[in-house]
């Protein structure tokens, strides 16, 4: 996907802020941060979107959730809480078409999200 921006990320063509890196995923903070803590947690592997992941990628996704997990708690947000989100495509507000996992704390939630 040689125009994706996050497999230019996960190939050093781009150099996030990194927070994690692992044989599977990157971390990185977000260039527009909604929140005090806003990560974004990125496989290697591309898939588009939430409906492109496949049974193959059932211990990958949840490496992405354990990664967001570990970081949430280096930066004091386990008791505090935090917000995970995966958006779906562009009604569902996906902007790249890379699966990422958003990674929200250090400020009070709300639902509706905003």
């Amino acid at each position: 996907m040689t125009d994706c921006l996050f497999c230019k990320m996960v190939h050093g063509e781009i150099k996030p802020r990194m927070v994690l890196e692992t044989d599977e995923l990157i971390a990185f903070e977000d260039i527009n941060p909604q929140a005090p803590t806003h990560v974004l947690v990125v496989p290697r592997k591309h898939i588009a979107t939430p409906n492109d992941i496949g049974s193959e990628d059932t211990a990958l996704i949840g490496k992405l959730v354990l990664a967001a997990r570990k970081i949430a708690a280096e930066r004091q947000l386990s008791e505090s809480g935090y917000r995970l989100v995966m958006n779906c495509n562009r009604g569902g507000g996906q902007t790249v078409f890379h699966i990422h996992l958003h990674l929200l704390g250090g400020r009070q939630m709300t639902w509706p999200p905003g």
